[in-house]
């Protein structure tokens, strides 16, 4: 655990695909991406904590 993340060789290429394409944005369309990106990073994560609560029974309506 002591050893850093890295990124796969997919994943190394998926990033520099993506900075090409924003390097090719506007600055407002970067903008605009940016703000889009954040809200689907904020929903996935409330995806992942309701996915979390239901598979450890907590919550709302608790599994018995």
């Amino acid at each position: 655990m002591n050893e850093p993340m890295q990124l796969s060789l997919e994943q190394q290429f998926n990033l520099r695909s993506f900075e090409t394409q924003v390097n090719q944005m506007s600055r407002e369309q970067a903008q605009q991406f940016l703000v889009k990106l954040y809200e689907q990073m904020m929903m996935r994560e409330t995806m992942y904590k309701q996915f979390l609560k239901h598979e450890w029974g907590i919550g709302p309506n608790p599994q018995m």
